[in-house]
């Protein structure tokens, strides 16, 4: 028996899975950019200060990219379908209280619950997917629907967030969640099988779970910091040091682990390797972009949340559209030959906003740059996300899956503060080259805006390089055979 036939469901009801799988990557995506445009209501109404007013974005980002190897070795362990709906319901059920937070410390501990939650529920997801479908062309049109959702969601996540921020309140950008969650974890249990890895163990590496997620809570953290207190600090330097102790820590507990939680054996498909590198800087430059690009149109243009958003639309339906070409060929013509070509129209897209000028204008500055890049990011995410996948036993599907969304998590928090400290440095020295400018003045903060994605356009040519290098169109033939034979059948429900 193929391992498609251990592990696929009924063909008519894989892609109804499929679309309830998507469902819920979708609201973890759309939240992490939902938020954004609703900072200034939520400050005035639970009377958060400036230097507070982060953390109801870094309390989410602290849990979410901690937590996701660490979620997606558990699915593999304890059940994939299982726990996805367990993260489904704690994210639910957060966005649920989100909404009704009455003070600071409320709603930036719901908002760590809600990472939490993304975190178990992202990397279980895309696991039930990968061994829902076998490898090969059914496999890359699933995630060409996959990959849509990923490179769409903080666009659409800038765009909802301003329709309802200002159409109702702030309280709806955690309640939209809520009928969608019950909607899946209703659903889940009939279209859904359990599997898991067909392990000889059931250990649990405590000992790297511990280190790894406090290594990459504390590396989040440190970022930050670093944006509001500068990189030279005691503190920075000692958080900084104190992250790549633990991280180091983990290394050495895995190699030598019977049991390990990330299995290092893994990065010898050096396709995944490759992948995983392209992720993380993918997740600077990308995160970024979404970041600066609203800030310009807000601060410099001053367009308002609905009419950020709305500027975002022809990015977001681009990269849908052009989802499903991506897949196909990909499929066609392999990864190694159109990855590389995607993260070169993303840096071509970051190429042209570094022209942007105090008095730019949609249509004839930040449209063409948008088209640019969802070009470039449809032909990224999804090639991207097969090759992370490619050629991995089904036995470490959770934790391949896990590895591709922390280092995507923490390129872009990495990114984020590097993007903002280099924002900052630049406006506040054309301010000082220019007497009389202010550092809220248009010109000073375009000129900041533009080094910056000088400064990321650099980022993603990397990338190509490297994927162009490092990333084979298709897993060598032992790989192949290593997968198909070493499977271990999976335990249905």
């Amino acid at each position: 028996m193929s391992p498609a036939s251990q592990t696929a469901a009924p063909p008519d009801r894989r892609w109804i899975a499929l679309a309830v799988l998507v469902a819920a990557q979708f609201m973890v995506v759309l939240d992490v950019a939902i938020v954004n445009v609703a900072l200034p209501s939520i400050k005035t109404d639970l009377h958060f200060t400036q230097e507070s007013l982060q953390w109801v974005i870094t309390a989410y980002a602290l849990m979410f990219g901690g937590v996701l190897l660490l979620g997606g070795r558990m699915a593999d362990l304890l059940g994939r379908r299982r726990l996805f709906i367990a993260g489904v319901i704690l994210f639910t059920a957060s966005s649920l209280l989100a909404g009704f937070a009455w003070s600071e410390a409320s709603l930036i501990a719901f908002r760590a619950t809600q990472g939490l939650g993304g975190a178990l529920l992202a990397p279980a997801a895309l696991s039930i997917l990968t061994t829902m479908f076998a490898e090969g062309r059914e496999r890359n049109i699933a995630l060409g629907v996959w990959g849509a959702v990923s490179g769409s969601g903080a666009a659409a996540g800038v765009l909802l967030g301003g329709l309802l921020t200002s159409s109702l309140n702030w309280s709806w950008i955690f309640f939209i969640n809520v009928p969608v969650g019950a909607a899946v974890v209703a659903i889940s249990p009939f279209l859904l099988r359990e599997s898991r890895a067909g392990l000889a163990h059931r250990h649990f590496d405590v000992a790297g779970a511990a280190s790894v997620t406090g290594g990459l809570m504390l590396l989040v953290y440190a970022m930050t910091r670093a944006t509001e207190i500068g990189w030279g600090t005691t503190e920075t330097i000692g958080l900084l040091a104190g992250s790549v102790a633990l991280i180091v820590a983990f290394v050495v507990i895995e190699l030598r682990s019977s049991a390990p939680l990330l299995p290092m054996r893994i990065f010898r498909l050096r396709t995944l390797t490759g992948a995983n590198v392209t992720a993380f800087l993918l997740g600077t430059s990308v995160f970024s972009q979404f970041f600066l690009g609203t800030l310009y149109m807000q601060q410099v243009l001053h367009y308002s949340a609905i009419e950020t958003g709305v500027a975002y639309l022809p990015l977001t339906l681009t990269i849908i559209v052009l989802a499903s070409v991506s897949q196909n060929v990909v499929t066609r013509i392999g990864v190694r030959r159109v990855l590389p070509v995607g993260l070169a129209f993303a840096a071509g897209g970051l190429l042209l906003l570094t022209q942007l000028p105090a008095d730019g204008h949609y249509f004839f500055d930040l449209f063409p740059a948008f088209l640019v890049s969802a070009v470039g990011l449809a032909f990224t995410f999804v090639p991207m996300t097969i090759a992370a996948l490619m050629g991995v036993e089904a036995a470490d599907a959770g934790v391949a899956s896990g590895l591709l969304n922390t280092t995507q998590q923490i390129g872009g928090a990495i990114g984020l503060a590097a993007a903002s400290t280099i924002a900052t440095t630049f406006t506040t020295r054309y301010v000082d080259a220019h007497p009389g400018s202010s550092p809220l003045g248009a010109a000073a903060l375009t000129h900041g805006f533009e080094i910056t994605f000088y400064a990321l356009t650099g980022l993603a040519a990397l990338a190509a390089v490297l994927a162009w290098v490092l990333i084979e169109s298709r897993p060598p033939a032992a790989v192949e055979e290593a997968q198909f034979d070493a499977v271990p059948i999976e335990e249905a429900a």
